[in-house]
């Protein structure tokens, strides 16, 4: 990529490290949540405490991607209404 030269061209850069950022993000956080599920529901399924540890990571983490998700569209509007 080359180096911003214009203020235009700064944001559009910031604006596509972002989209790179995001679902990087995402895979992260889903392959985690995938694991906490296992590790929770699976590998520990007799214990009481676990599986309500898995039931609040499951929680917590439908909120991230809803956040994460909604923030990586309104990245994707910004950048469509300003850029064109």
């Amino acid at each position: 990529m080359p180096t911003p030269t214009t203020y235009g061209e700064l944001v559009e850069f910031v604006l596509d490290l972002i989209n790179i950022i995001i679902p990087t993000l995402l895979v992260v956080i889903f392959v985690y949540f995938i694991w906490k599920m296992v590790d929770a529901w699976v590998l520990h399924a007799g214990d009481e405490t676990k599986r309500t540890e898995g039931r609040s990571y499951a929680v917590v983490a439908v909120i991230i991607f809803v956040v994460m998700v909604s923030v990586w569209g309104i990245v994707a509007m910004l950048k469509q209404s300003i850029f064109g």
